[in-house]
C-alpha cells in the first residue's frame, strides 16, 4: 500500500471520531502555543532591558566621583588649619606694625575659622601686638588639626574632562561631555509648576553622547555655550505637565527654573521610562548658563565619555582610568572615581535574560510532552478498537508496514493539525503589548515548537503502531 492509501485511511480514522480527535490535537496546541508565547515573553523582556541600557549609549562611559579615605588630592590643612594660617598671618602683620610704631591694630578682630587675626585699627603699637599674639593662636590652631589623616572630598572638573580629549593617550574616545546636575529645580510657566526630575548642564556633545535627538526646535550650539546663553531643551514630561497637549507648544517660550528664566529651543525626543525613572522628565542646558545661575561654580558631577564605537569600549575605559589615575595621583587600590560601562551591563543583562527564556521554554515544553502522551494514549484506545479492523486487513494481504502506516500517519496527523494551530494562536497572540510591554515572537521558537510537535507525533505514534502491526490476524478477527 503506498503513501497516498495510507493517508487516506489515516485521515478516514481521524475523522471517525472528531471529538476525540479535536481533543487530542488540543493537547499538542496548548503545547505548542505556549511554548511560542512564554518565549515571545523571554524575548520581549531582554529587548526591553537592552533598550533601557542601549538609551544611556551603548557605546558611552559616564565617569563619577566616588568617596575614598585616602585623601588622593594630597594631605593638606583642612579647612579651620587653613583658615587659621590665613588669620596669623595678618596678625602677625598687626604685631610687626605695633613694634614700630605704625598704626597698628586697635585690637584683634575675629579671623578665619581657626583663629583670630589682627584688623587694621587705629593708631597705637600695644594693641598691634596684641593682635599678633592673637595671629600667632591661630597659627597653633592651624598646626593642631593638620594631622595628615583627613579625607579628601573626590572631585571631578573642567581640567579632568578636556583632558581626556586626547588623540595620543585616548585615541578611542570620540568626544567628551562634562555634565553638572542642579539639584531641586522647580520650572514655572504661566502658573503652572512642575518640579524637574533631572536639571542637566552640559555641552553640546552631550546629545550624541547619550543618543538623544529632537521631535522638535533646534539644539543649543558652542556659541550658546560660550555666550552662557540661558536656552534649555525640555522633556516631554516636562514639557507636557507645564503646558498641556503633546508638549511641543512650549517651544520658543520663556520658563523659570527656581526663577530664573531660560529660553525653550528644543524639545526632546521621548526616551521612556526606565525602572521607576522617567527619562523624559528632564531639562538639558548650556553647562556655563547652569553654573551661572543654578548650581554655582565648583566640581561637576560626571563626564560622559562617547568612545569610536562599540568595539572600543573597553580600550577606552583602560585608557581613560589611566588619564585620571594620573592626574589625580592614585592607583587601582584607591581610586576616587568609578566608570559605569553599559557593555558590561548589556552582557550580564543579556546573560539572565537569556536563563529566564529557556525557563520559559522549558516549563512550556513540559505541557509538549504532556500532549504528546495524551496522544499515544488515545492512539492506544484506538488500537485496541480497531482490532477486527486490522485482522481483517491483515487476512487479505496488508504487510506489517501497512499497518505501522497507517497508524504512525494518524497520530503525526494529530500533531501536525495540533501544531499548526498552535503555531497561529502563538504568533497572534505574541503581537500583543501589555503596557509598555511588548513580547516579540522568536522565528526560531516557531520553528522549534512545530518540530518538536511533528517530532512527538512520531515519537509517541511508534509503540501504538507496532503493537497494531504486530497482532496476530486469527486472533484479531476472533477479539470482540
Amino acid at each position: 500500500m503506498n503513501l497516498r492509501e495510507s493517508a487516506r485511511f489515516a485521515v478516514r480514522g481521524v475523522m471517525a471520531n472528531k471529538l476525540r480527535s479535536l481533543l487530542t490535537m488540543s493537547g499538542i496546541l496548548i503545547g505548542v502555543a505556549a511554548v511560542i508565547i512564554l518565549i515571545a515573553a523571554g524575548t520581549g523582556a531582554s529587548a526591553s532591558v537592552q533598550k533601557s541600557v542601549s538609551g544611556l549609549g551603548s557605546n558611552t562611559l559616564t565617569i563619577t566621583s566616588t568617596a575614598t579615605g585616602a585623601g588622593s588630592r594630597g594631605g593638606g590643612r583642612g579647612p579651620g588649619g587653613a583658615g587659621g594660617g590665613a588669620a596669623g598671618g595678618l596678625g602677625a602683620l598687626g604685631g610687626a606694625a605695633g613694634r614700630t610704631g605704625a598704626p597698628g591694630g586697635a585690637g584683634g578682630a575675629p579671623g578665619g575659622p581657626g583663629g583670630a587675626g589682627g584688623g587694621p585699627g587705629g593708631a597705637g603699637g600695644a594693641p598691634g601686638g596684641a593682635g599678633g599674639g592673637a595671629g600667632g593662636a591661630g597659627a597653633a590652631s592651624s598646626s593642631s588639626v593638620n594631622n595628615g589623616t583627613l579625607i579628601e572630598q573626590p572631585q571631578l572638573t573642567l581640567n579632568d574632562a578636556e583632558a581626556l580629549v586626547d588623540p595620543v593617550q585616548a585615541p578611542d574616545v570620540s568626544s567628551v561631555a562634562p555634565v553638572v546636575t542642579a539639584p531641586s529645580v522647580t520650572a514655572t510657566y504661566e502658573g503652572a509648576s512642575h518640579t524637574v526630575g533631572t536639571f542637566t548642564g552640559t555641552t553640546p556633545s552631550y546629545l550624541t553622547n547619550d543618543n538623544d535627538s529632537l521631535q522638535t526646535g533646534v539644539a543649543f550650539t558652542d556659541s550658546d555655550y560660550t555666550a552662557r546663553n540661558r536656552v534649555c531643551l525640555m522633556g516631554t514630561t516636562a514639557a507636557t505637565d507645564l503646558i498641556g497637549g503633546d508638549g511641543t507648544a512650549m517651544l520658543g517660550q520663556n520658563v523659570q527654573f527656581n526663577g530664573v528664566n531660560y529660553q525653550v529651543i528644543g524639545i526632546l525626543s521621548a526616551k521612556g521610562s526606565s525602572g521607576a525613572q522617567d527619562q523624559d522628565d528632564r531639562v538639558i542646558a548650556p553647562l556655563t548658563a547652569v553654573q551661572d545661575t543654578l548650581t554655582g561654580y565648583g566640581n561637576i558631577t560626571s563626564i560622559s565619555v562617547k568612545t569610536a564605537s562599540a568595539d572600543t569600549v573597553t580600550a577606552a575605559q583602560d585608557e581613560v582610568t589611566s588619564i585620571l589615575n594620573a592626574r589625580h595621583h592614585v592607583t587601582a587600590a584607591n581610586e576616587d572615581f568609578s566608570i559605569f560601562n553599559p557593555t558590561s551591563i548589556l552582557s550580564a543583562l543579556g546573560t539572565i535574560t537569556g536563563v529566564f527564556t529557556i525557563l520559559l521554554g522549558g516549563v512550556a515544553g513540559i505541557s509538549l510532552l504532556v500532549g504528546g502522551i495524551g496522544v499515544m494514549n488515545i492512539m492506544l484506545v484506538t488500537v485496541t478498537e480497531r482490532t477486527r479492523e486490522i485482522g481483517i486487513r491483515k487476512a487479505i494481504g496488508a504487510q506489517k508496514a501497512d499497518i505501522v502506516g497507517q497508524f504512525l500517519m494518524e497520530a503525526v496527523m494529530l500533531s501536525v493539525f495540533g501544531g499548526l494551530i498552535g503555531v497561529i494562536i502563538g504568533v497572534i497572540v505574541g503581537q500583543f503589548k501589555f503596557g509598555t510591554f511588548q513580547l516579540v515572537v522568536a522565528p526560531y521558537s516557531v520553528v522549534l515548537a512545530f518540530g518538536v510537535s511533528v517530532a512527538i507525533g512520531l515519537f509517541f505514534g511508534i509503540y501504538p503502531a507496532n503493537r497494531a502491526a504486530s497482532l496476530r490476524p486469527i486472533d484479531a478477527l476472533r477479539y470482540e
